[in-house]
């Protein structure tokens, strides 16, 4: 967050990486991941009145390696229909619904957008596989 004219912004990076690692990331063996995308559900029951049933759903996600992107989805695990505000919504087995993109940065790329952007170059710490990054401009 910048505040006033010698504002700073400290910015955290999750690193390009290799496609497994990433994928299995964000399809963890405990269920973590899986258990914060399905709980979306609960929330749009509760904000909207619907009556998602999240055992008839999956959590999916998958490298986009063009996008640069994990991109999450929950997934129908059979056909169900939904009750929403403006009517019911029929879902195939196998229909997704997108719930997220998390965009991995190209250091490179990234320390030069930060450069242009503040007029100067940030200063970089990197752990020591060069998975992650913490900016400071």
């Amino acid at each position: 967050m910048l505040c006033g004219s010698d504002g700073r912004l400290l910015l955290d990076m999750d690193l390009v990486k290799d496609k497994a690692m990433l994928e299995a990331a964000y399809d963890d063996a405990l269920g973590v991941t899986a258990a914060f995308n399905l709980n979306i559900l609960n929330n749009v029951n509760r904000i909207l009145g619907s009556d998602f049933d999240v055992r008839g759903w999956r959590h999916a996600a998958r490298y986009d390696e063009r996008g640069l992107r994990i991109e999450m989805y929950l997934e129908a695990r059979r056909e169900v229909s939904v009750r929403l505000p403006d009517g019911p919504r029929a879902f195939r087995a196998g229909e997704r619904i997108h719930t997220e993109n998390s965009y991995k940065a190209v250091s490179a790329g990234l320390v030069a957008l930060l450069t242009a952007s503040a007029g100067r170059e940030p200063r970089c710490w990197f752990d020591c596989q060069r998975r992650f990054a913490v900016a400071l401009c």
